[in-house]
């Protein structure tokens, strides 16, 4: 058994708060372990008319998980407008995001799933992270190279080795030793996650047709081979780099656990492509469990019950599975 998981609950005015609530609701079909929100109980409210019940600590989470939606209060949201953000709510979801992490590192929540925050509101307040994924790594005493985001559907999971940045930087920002750390800790996350103990990964190359041997750049030479020859020594499946427009198809992803690719939306693309509505952000390389939904906060949408849940659902579903399995492999 694992403790129930948190769930921050993102931007009180975006649809965090309604697709939490919806996934609840679809607790029983989707076998769903206990779960509990964290934020102000009052933005469920305000989209949603399904029984909500306060907690005080996580521990009442699981008795009350059958007839409510636990909401562990953390912070008065101000006045919550579905679709309208401000400040008031990115205090919130700051704040009930740093005690979610908090409470999955003592071991009171048994994993951390984030909901969608707007960053350009956390930007508002001083927040300095480029995301999520590096404010936790940052509370869990993580250096950023070695925090792996790692994209998952039912069929695919990929790995951006560069993530938010200028395309025209990721030539420069691609070096072996940063393949070398995304690629351990993907292998390492992909058995202590998923239970895959030999996992096969597959690299893409960064240019059209992985370089054609040197004619259009260098970058799999110089780089993503040098790379692989020391993870292959290393006792790590390894292969690629493989043209990236070939390694998506169905016979392809056959071929491996996870793709490693050089910048965001060469990994994001065919992941979105394929599972839009249920891919799932996960983060690798963390002493916790962290998913979160792969989707925004849809301010355009919020409020009005439109908000699909299979991605959130799927976020419970993963770091219910990968927390088990953390417990039968906490190497």
């Amino acid at each position: 058994m694992i403790a129930p998981i948190a769930v921050s609950m993102g931007d009180p005015a975006g649809i965090g708060p309604e697709v939490i609530a919806k996934a609840w609701a679809a607790r029983h079909a989707a076998a769903l372990a206990p779960f509990f929100a964290v934020g102000d109980p009052r933005a469920i409210e305000r989209v949603w008319s399904g029984p909500v019940e306060r907690i005080g600590d996580p521990n009442e989470a699981a008795a009350r998980f059958d007839h409510a939606l636990p909401v562990l209060y953390i912070q008065d949201a101000g006045e919550i407008t579905p679709g309208a953000p401000d400040t008031d709510g990115a205090r919130c979801s700051l704040s009930a995001l740093e005690l979610a992490v908090g409470l999955t590192r003592s071991g009171s929540a048994g994993a951390l799933v984030t909901g969608p925050v707007s960053k350009a509101q956390l930007y508002g307040i001083g927040f300095t992270d480029p995301g999520q994924t590096e404010f936790v790594a940052e509370r869990c005493g993580i250096a950023r190279e070695n925090a792996v985001m790692m994209l998952v559907g039912p069929t695919l999971r990929v790995v951006p080795m560069t993530t938010h940045i200028a395309l025209a930087d990721v030539p420069g920002a691609l070096t072996v030793d940063l393949v070398l750390a995304r690629a351990r800790a993907t292998a390492r996350g992909l058995a202590r996650n998923f239970g895959i103990e030999a996992p096969r990964l597959a690299f893409a190359g960064l240019n059209p047709h992985a370089g054609e041997g040197g004619a259009l750049g260098r970058e799999e030479i110089d780089i993503l081979v040098p790379a692989i020859e020391i993870l292959r020594e290393e006792g790590i499946d390894c292969t690629g780099p493989h043209p990236a427009d070939a390694m998506f198809h169905t016979r392809a992803r056959a071929r491996y656990d996870a793709a490693l690719c050089c910048y965001h939306d060469q990994a994001l693309v065919p992941l979105k492509t394929l599972h839009f509505d249920d891919g799932v952000n996960t983060t690798l390389g963390l002493p916790i469990v962290r998913t979160s939904p792969d989707h925004g906060t849809a301010f355009d949408i919020a409020g009005k019950g439109l908000a699909a849940p299979g991605a959130m659902i799927a976020a419970i579903q993963l770091a219910a599975q990968s927390a088990r399995l953390r417990l039968a492999y906490p190497g």
